[in-house]
């Protein structure tokens, strides 16, 4: 790999066979780790499969309560994990102690419903007793994002585990050090080579989907996504995908404008818009839009940017200067092109983008099509509710959406035309305990979560056997 320097950062690198990760909002090096060469990659898998029948031998009781103890220790060490997190990642730090601490404290109910999910499923006619297995698949392929860089390890990781398959997990080169401390974290509780970590960029990724391994569970975008799809069907390979979205929310003219602009502000820039179900599109009733506009700006100036280290501060900086680029250009061509800044819109010094709010957007400019995944929040207004809902569906992603207004039942019918695979009411797109995580369209290829999300890491596998008459 490349040294790769981009506006005034540079960014993660490897020079010669080290991986350097650099602070976003400083610029200086975090730390570093080796290089994966991309040749060892299958002895890594080799290693991988080798441990693989004695962890699958364990049974999901055994493998539970291997992986217990790093609940409690994500919780014991959720600041110092945290605070390093800030440092390569750029997230405030009070939202990366709380990544860190969610995954840990929330492991023990994680690891129950995997393993009531990987429990049998017994299936009876007059004539056959059929008995539903789901058994691992081998070794899993995980590749990481960086945008919640413990979180989303974590989220593939355990149910890949949890099911019997062994793990390679390739974390992304933006946030290799926090990675490599999950690992560690849990390698103190798992046998040898059932987790092993590989370094790198794209080399070491292609190399790893290409390589001897069973299963892939990838987060990203639909770009790379795509390529991994494209690499796996040539074996036909398993895949789980979760991609990018560009998230449409819908304002009624009856909803609670408070409470509505509230959530858009906080979903549009949180993690500085750096989330696949960042809130990117909205699309407002144009009877209440004046009054909802206002209140989104008024919330928006008043969101102090700055190192995610620092009290106070909302909204950190971008991972690095080619993705801040990427959104000063999306705004710089919705301007071009007859759309209105109304709060942010500067660019200040370093990885940083003002929380940015447009109006004037219309569905041809890009910012309107194309994911942004950074601080800026789209405004358009609608005429009536069928003119919302088109114009909301007119996008290939369909991760999350939202829709607000006071009548509830009237909201989720708006909802339930919404080509999404998540849509929240007067709330966020997250469902309750047990839901899936799952995109439609392009935002997704399988899913995560619920009791049918966890079978997907595993292979089903039936036995059947006749029935003796009463």
């Amino acid at each position: 790999m490349t040294t790769a320097t981009t506006g005034t950062t540079t960014t993660s690198f490897a020079h010669g066979a080290v991986l350097l990760s650099i602070d976003p909002a400083t610029g200086h090096t975090v730390g570093e780790v080796p290089v994966t060469a991309v040749e060892a990659v299958p002895e890594l898998v080799a290693r991988a499969r080798h441990a693989q029948s004695a962890w699958a031998a364990l049974g999901p009781e055994g493998r539970r309560e291997a992986l217990k103890p790093a609940g409690a220790a994500l919780v014991n060490e959720a600041e110092a994990i945290g605070e390093l997190l800030t440092r390569e990642m750029g997230k405030p730090l009070k939202e990366a102690i709380g990544e860190v601490r969610s995954c840990g404290s929330s492991l023990d109910e994680t690891l129950d419903e995997i393993a009531a999910a990987l429990r049998p499923d017994v299936l009876e006619d007059q004539h056959v007793r059929s008995t539903v297995h789901f058994d691992p698949f081998g070794v899993c392929a995980v590749i990481a994002p960086w945008n919640f860089p413990l979180a989303m390890p974590h989220w593939m990781t355990i149910p890949a585990l949890m099911a019997g398959n062994t793990v390679v997990m390739k974390p992304s080169e933006e946030t290799p050090i926090v990675a490599q401390a999950y690992v560690d974290l849990l390698n103190r509780h798992l046998p040898a080579d059932v987790l092993i970590p590989l370094h790198g960029s794209d080399a070491q990724g292609k190399a790893l989907v290409a390589a001897d391994i069973d299963l892939i569970a990838f987060t990203g975008s639909r770009a790379a996504g795509r390529q991994i799809l494209a690499a796996a069907g040539r074996d036909l390979k398993r895949v789980v995908l979760e991609l990018g979205g560009k998230d449409p929310m819908i304002v009624l003219d009856d909803a609670d404008l408070e409470a509505a602009a509230a959530f858009a502000v906080r979903n549009s820039f949180r993690n500085a818009g750096q989330v696949c179900v960042s809130t990117e599109r909205i699309y407002v009733d144009d009877r209440v839009a004046d009054a909802f506009v206002q209140r989104v700006v008024e919330l928006t100036k008043a969101l102090v940017v700055g190192p995610g280290d620092r009290a106070g501060v909302d909204v950190g900086p971008m991972i690095n200067a080619r993705q801040r680029q990427h959104v000063v250009d999306q705004v710089a061509d919705a301007v071009r092109r007859g759309a209105r800044v109304l709060a942010g819109g500067e660019a200040p010094s370093g990885n940083f983008v003002a929380p940015t709010v447009l109006v004037g957007v219309t569905p041809d400019m890009p910012i309107m099509q194309e994911e942004t995944f950074g601080p800026v929040a789209c405004i358009a207004r609608f005429q009536d509710v069928d003119e919302a809902v088109r114009c909301a569906n007119d996008s290939p992603y369909g991760l999350g959406a939202a829709v607000f207004g006071r009548d509830e039942d009237r909201a989720a019918g708006v909802a339930r035309r919404l080509d999404a695979g998540m849509i929240g009411v007067n709330k966020g797109c997250g469902g309750a305990a047990g839901t899936p995580w799952v995109g439609a369209k392009q935002s997704g290829y399988g899913y995560h979560g619920s009791k049918a999300g966890h079978r997907q890491f595993a292979q089903a596998r039936v036995v059947s056997t006749t029935r003796q008459p009463a």
